[in-house]
């Protein structure tokens, strides 16, 4: 697909994304990210490395353990591999606008190595080593082909189980916050993210000493590189 509808989509000067750059990465070990995106709904963004971009797809719920639960994932076009550390406030008004938090990050292993193959097929079986998600898993094409509609299911193993994850653990795997305190710190729509946060979660935060005492950043620092290609903070003002 390449990153012309990545680059179409957005506006660089304004959002702080990362721009469109295909990269192969000097690492022989493939990544992927889970990004948790509240934008107009809130929805899971699921990526996997291939060839020099991230594979990606939306999943309105989230993924799921319960090898029973059938997760919807949406094709999405592809993401440059930079922006697997993206963790902020893309503007109001942009394609996306919202909180977005690195939920979780780690390495894959396709059960075929050419996963373009596999993903033409419309059945792509991988090994996932995150922090959170772990184990086989599979993404499987449903309806004709030039539908965009997977679905996102658990294989049954060790890592395996029936509680929700995204809601026993719903804290970035990078900064420890939750969507709330992203938008609080980078100066997003707090309300808006913290109707994505569990309310447990959020009562525990307002009960903390340290919570009255946060203040946000003047020039919050919305993306960094954690591939070591650019270690320079790049900034936003506010809207």
């Amino acid at each position: 697909m390449g990153l012309q509808e990545y680059e179409r989509k957005r506006r660089f000067a304004v959002t702080p994304e990362p721009p469109p750059k295909v990269k192969r990465s000097a690492s022989k070990q493939l990544h992927f990210v889970v990004q948790k995106h509240r934008a107009s709904h809130l929805h899971y963004d699921f990526r996997l490395e291939w060839d020099g971009v991230l594979l990606s797809w939306a999943v309105p719920k989230g993924p799921s353990l319960d090898p029973k639960v059938k997760r919807l994932a949406m094709a999405v076009e592809d993401h440059p591999l930079a922006y697997a550390s993206f963790e902020g406030i893309i503007p109001a008004g942009e394609y996306g606008g919202g909180t977005v938090m690195v939920w979780d990050r780690g390495t894959y292993v396709p059960a075929d190595p050419d996963v373009g193959k596999s993903v033409r097929k419309g059945e792509l079986k991988f090994a996932l080593h995150g922090k959170k998600l772990k184990g086989s898993w599979v993404l499987v094409h449903t309806g004709p082909p030039t539908s965009r509609q997977w679905l996102l299911i658990k294989h049954r193993d060790e890592a395996a189980g029936e509680g929700d994850v995204t809601e026993e653990q719903p804290r970035s795997v990078v900064s420890k916050r939750l969507m709330s305190e992203i938008a609080f710190d980078e100066g997003g729509d707090v309300e808006r993210a913290a109707s994505a946060d569990p309310s447990d979660a959020i009562e525990a935060l307002l009960r903390n000493p340290r919570t009255r005492r946060r203040k946000p950043r003047e020039k919050p620092a919305v993306w960094r590189s954690n591939r070591g290609e650019d270690k320079k903070k790049v900034s936003t003002r506010r809207r």
